[in-house]
């Protein structure tokens, strides 16, 4: 019996002494949820290829493979279609094997493979459990996060494509989840998850028809399929608009498959938009707690209530809310950046920063990240900076008084009442109507980058967004207050704005409508008002941008020549007394006028029009004067003769 003993604690040592020392132990710092382990490996032409350069990609995909496995090569041929025709993609995929140099060779002829093969010969497949089963597939995520691991071909393959199809979906990029979930349909019409993605993405592109197809067949069908196939017709139904049969096929869907939690995600839409907003936070709380739902419902329902949280001030619920939809999806950088305003609604800008760069990391060509990226730093570097820190305090403390007292800014005394003053414009952030958007902060990022534009033409100047933000909460005035145009106009006298700029935003189903109304502070006139349809709850995209800047430039010119006198002149060059405070940007071009004769008629006195003797263009700009060139002229031009811009707006104005 002591002998058996003796045997069988030596056969335990040895199973421990092997498992410690086996390459499965080596590999323990792999695992899915895990940071994926290093490597640097060379391709057949000698370039080097290390992971940790990938480190800024949010979605990379290890296809470990051998070049004489057909089955092992599937997944890849149809990444590799698909790469090819989407160029513009960036879904790293890297082919790697142990396969000889020659085979790899013909491999990426045959194929015409646009992805790199790569040469294994430091192990890396073991590394990473890949040299016993083929194909071995990591996906990885943001900073390199292992977020899935597929082993062997068939069907396997085929939940690796519709997995990517998903993850596609959550990078917002439709077009990419369609045809991945169509590549995997073509070899199994019977794939339900892929027709459901293949629906939701056709859905997202705008493609409500070819959604509806897809729903409908689904729905056709008994168990899941079906209730798969309810829930997609109720999503079309709504961003179509069609509010009342949505809620019906909702309240149905909800009957008939009560442990799920889509109906009431889409029920919760719906009735935000209808202002019934607690009923709408009930709704999405069910949406968040019932135990089914497809990942990319699941993080929908979590993101609206994160932002109805957000909304009525509850940022440390909306922020568990915004937590659990990283969690689930981590590409999810509108929560991410939902999370960051919340933070700088609560003036922490530094946990905001924190959380913007965390998006735009994700997605840097993100529009909407990157100005929340520069706000937060601006305001950051504003705090360090002590100076323009009590500048602007002792600004704001200022306008705030005037604003209470209703004074407008000071008015210079000066008797020249034919030169331009400088034309300053504010904006405030519209009021935003309508469906909750997934995104926060749209009106605010915004007006902000309007702003930047503007200022970067010259032509006018806004009022600091720092010094408007710190104004309003200096007088605790929200979106319902500045909705009022009065509100809006007082503020803008007390800023010396000539201009206002203020509008709202309607949200709807499959669209945005915003509306802007430019407003003369001193005569309450509306000189402009623009009207843009943007993309369900997105932000203008800069071509857009730039054509309402030309819009706005187009009308302040329009309404309000730069007028102004000759200094002097000689030969073919003048001096004029405006400069780059009033405005004035090289290539500007002015009138040089002159008044006639009043002209008395019946006992009144008729004002005769004036008339051109000259036009003149900037040559050279100083902040209080311009050297101009003489393009024409019908005499000498003497000192005081009056000048008035030409409504002569270029592409260069509004292109900056």
């Amino acid at each position: 019996m002591k002998h058996l003993k003796n045997k069988t604690a030596v056969l335990l040592f040895s199973v421990l002494v092997a498992t410690i020392f086996s390459p499965l132990h080596c590999q323990a710092q792999f695992a899915v949820g895990g940071t994926a382990p290093d490597f640097s490996l060379q391709d057949i032409y000698g370039r080097s290829h290390s992971l940790a350069s990938m480190q800024e990609h949010s979605l990379v995909v290890l296809y470990f493979f051998n070049t004489r496995s057909s089955s092992s090569q599937d997944g890849l041929l149809i990444l590799n279609r698909l790469i090819g025709k989407y160029g513009s993609t960036d879904l790293i995929v890297w082919g790697i094997t142990n396969s000889p140099k020659n085979e790899v060779s013909d491999f990426i002829v045959t194929h015409h493979a646009v992805f790199p093969v790569i040469m294994d010969n430091a192990k890396v497949s073991e590394t990473y459990q890949a040299q016993l089963i083929l194909p071995t597939v990591v996906v990885l995520g943001p900073k390199l996060k292992v977020i899935d691991f597929f082993q062997g071909g068939g069907a396997t393959t085929e939940r690796m494509l519709v997995s990517l199809a998903e993850r596609e979906l959550q990078r917002d990029a439709p077009l990419v989840a369609e045809a991945l979930s169509q590549e995997v349909q073509e070899k199994n019409p019977a794939n339900t998850k892929a027709k459901t993605i293949y629906g939701y993405a056709a859905l997202k592109s705008g493609k409500t028809d070819k959604a509806n197809d897809v729903f409908s067949q689904l729905s056709e069908k008994p168990g899941k399929d079906g209730v798969l196939g309810d829930e997609g017709l109720v999503a079309v139904l709504a961003q179509q608009g069609k509010t009342e049969q949505a809620l019906k096929k909702a309240t149905e869907l909800e009957a008939k498959a009560p442990e799920r939690g889509f109906a009431h995600k889409v029920k919760g839409d719906i009735l935000y938009g209808q202002n019934k907003p607690d009923q709408a936070l009930a709704e999405y709380k069910q949406a968040a707690a019932k135990p089914e739902a497809e990942g990319f419902q699941k993080t929908e329902a979590h993101n609206k209530l994160g932002r109805l949280y957000a909304s009525t001030g509850n940022y440390k619920q909306a922020r568990v809310e915004f937590d659990q939809t990283v969690a689930i999806d981590p590409y999810n950088v509108v929560a991410m950046a939902n999370k960051g305003i919340s933070y700088q609604k609560e003036g922490d800008w530094d946990k905001a920063l924190q959380m913007f760069q965390q998006a735009n990391a994700i997605k840097q060509q993100d529009l909407y990240t990157s100005a929340l990226v520069s706000k937060a730093q601006n305001m950051i570097d504003l705090q360090k900076n002590i100076a323009e820190k009590s500048r602007i305090d002792t600004l704001v403390k200022d306008l705030a008084e005037r604003f209470r007292k209703q004074e407008k800014a000071p008015v210079s005394a000066d008797k020249d009442t034919w030169t331009s003053r400088p034309m300053i414009v504010s904006f405030v952030d519209f009021q935003e109507k309508g469906v909750l958007t997934e995104r926060d902060g749209i009106s605010m990022v915004l007006t902000s980058q309007l702003a930047e534009i503007l200022n970067a033409s010259g032509r006018v100047q806004v009022v600091e967004r720092v010094v408007l933000d710190r104004l309003l909460a200096e007088l605790n005035l929200g979106s319902s207050e500045l909705a009022d145009p009065d509100t809006a106009l007082k503020l803008g006298r007390v800023l010396a704005a000539k201009l206002i700029g203020t509008g709202s935003i309607l949200h709807l189903p499959d669209s945005s409508m915003l509306s802007i109304r430019m407003i003369d502070t001193e005569t309450t006139a509306i000189p402009k008002v623009l009207t843009k349809k943007l993309a369900a709850g997105a932000i203008l995209p800069e071509s857009e941008l730039h054509a309402l800047n030309r819009e706005i430039l187009k009308t302040v010119i329009e309404k309000y020549p730069l007028h102004g006198y000759i200094v002097e002149s000689s030969g073919e060059q003048a001096t004029i007394n405006l400069g780059s405070r009033q405005g004035v940007v090289g290539g500007t071009k002015f009138d040089v006028i002159e008044e006639g004769k009043p002209v008395e008629y019946k006992g009144k006195v008729l004002h005769a029009l004036s008339k051109t003797v000259a036009k003149v263009e900037v040559v050279t700009v100083d902040p209080d004067m311009c050297s101009v060139r003489i393009l024409q002229k019908d005499r000498a031009l003497v000192r005081d003769d009056k000048i008035r811009e030409i409504n002569d707006i270029v592409a260069s104005k509004g292109e900056n």
